[in-house]
């Protein structure tokens, strides 16, 4: 049975990064993992603690009500694995998402919400998506709160969110995904790209996956040729932490 005891004492003022992977570690050997990253990227609109879980180590599940909101990084697994520790994971999210918690999902984690919550996760028809993309805003959502209509944001994935779950919606798209930003409940999103990933993140990347970008018929050189920094789309981690981790992700009537 799934423990379900907390592993610590509550921190109302603590954001907790649910770890589902590793970044790889020619990147990583130079920047740190992805917890570091996201507090990176949130800055300043985060003024309390942050504290990292890794969701495949097993041992006691945190309690959600402990922390003020969660994250769940990206990872180089594919949810439709389905492993254990995936589908564990998956029931931890569902009941923080019945509890009204915050949660933001980003890349793996955005489809494990997806699929945690009913939808179904395939590998892209479309192809692999990767490098700096424009993201293309498709409804009114508070996570875009002062953010143009198109922006560029860095991206690494094979898989998508198909079908979507029971309520979803989606808020945004790129060119080769349907589901670039969705919108699951009133405190929950999910973000297909990694707004926490700089240029210098993002080429490092693309020098670890030459192989099989080039393997796939696309250009490698342009693909870091085109890499740009995306300080809007690491916006979007300020924005959950100003409007759904200190609010209820719904605009005023």
């Amino acid at each position: 049975m799934r423990p379900r005891q907390p592993e610590t004492a509550p921190r109302a003022d603590t954001l907790l990064v649910l770890r589902t992977g590793d970044a790889v570690a020619e990147v990583a050997a130079h920047h740190g993992e992805f917890a570091r990253w996201i507090a990176e990227a949130t800055g300043d609109a985060w003024p309390g603690r942050w504290h990292e879980h890794d969701a495949r180590g097993g041992g006691a599940w945190p309690d959600v009500h402990a922390y003020a909101g969660v994250v769940v990084t990206g990872s180089s697994a594919s949810v439709t694995e389905r492993a254990p520790w995936m589908l564990d994971t998956e029931r931890w999210l569902r009941d923080a998402v019945e509890a009204g918690a915050a949660v933001l999902g980003i890349c793996f984690g955005h489809q494990l919400l997806a699929q945690a919550l009913g939808g179904e996760v395939q590998k892209n028809p479309r192809g692999r998506e990767i490098g700096s993309v424009e993201l293309t805003v498709a409804a009114d959502d508070l996570l875009f709160e002062g953010l143009p209509p198109r922006f560029v944001v860095n991206a690494t994935h094979l898989d998508t969110v198909a079908a979507l779950p029971p309520g979803a919606r989606s808020v945004a798209t790129t060119a080769l995904e349907s589901h670039a930003v969705l919108s699951f409940a009133p405190r929950v999103r999910g973000v297909q790209f990694h707004p926490e990933i700089c240029a210098a993140k993002m080429r490092g990347y693309l020098a670890v996956r030459r192989g099989a970008v080039v393997a796939e018929g696309l250009d490698a050189d342009a693909l870091v040729a085109q890499v740009v920094e995306t300080p809007l789309s690491a916006e979007l981690l300020r924005n959950f932490v100003r409007h759904f981790v200190g609010g209820q992700g719904r605009r005023p009537a």
